[in-house]
Formats: structure tokens, C-alpha cells, sequence
């Protein structure tokens, strides 16, 4: 049986709404993306093998053989230039 418990925890205003915002683009609580990000960081997670759901939604974005060493830095240095 799990028993949810209140955490409570300080941290600037700006990050705090970046994590609200974030949270509401996935269509999730606050409080369910930080229990996945614990989870994710949790050795039991990791000795299933299991993806952290941020990288999870990350596989399949690029394919590997169209992007170059020379496509990053010319993306970096149009991103930072």
C-alpha cells in the first residue's frame, strides 16, 4: 500500500514556475514530474533498466545518419553567435 506523504521544498520563484509550466505542457501535476524525476534518479529504476520518461521522449527525434559533427557546431554556432 503506498501512502502519499507532503514534501515541501524551497526554491526561486522563477524555477518554480518553469517547473509549473513545464508540468502543465505535459499535461501532468507538479507533484506526479517530480515523483517521476525521483523515481528516475532511484537506484530501482536503474536496475531494471528502465528509461527516465525525459529521455524516453527524446528517442527517435533525430536520425543518426543525417546529423554530423559539422551539423552540431553549425548549430551551435548559429544558436550562440
Amino acid at each position: 500500500m503506498n501512502m502519499n506523504s507532503k514534501l515541501t521544498l524551497r526554491m526561486d520563484k522563477e524555477l518554480i514556475q518553469q517547473a509549473k509550466d513545464h508540468a502543465k505542457k505535459e499535461g501532468k501535476s507538479l507533484s506526479q514530474t517530480v515523483a517521476e524525476y525521483f523515481l528516475s534518479l532511484s537506484d530501482q529504476v536503474n536496475e531494471n533498466n528502465a528509461i527516465p520518461p525525459i529521455t524516453q521522449s527524446l528517442i527517435g527525434i533525430l536520425d543518426a545518419k543525417s546529423i554530423g559533427e559539422e551539423d552540431c557546431k553549425k548549430h551551435l554556432i548559429e544558436k550562440y553567435l
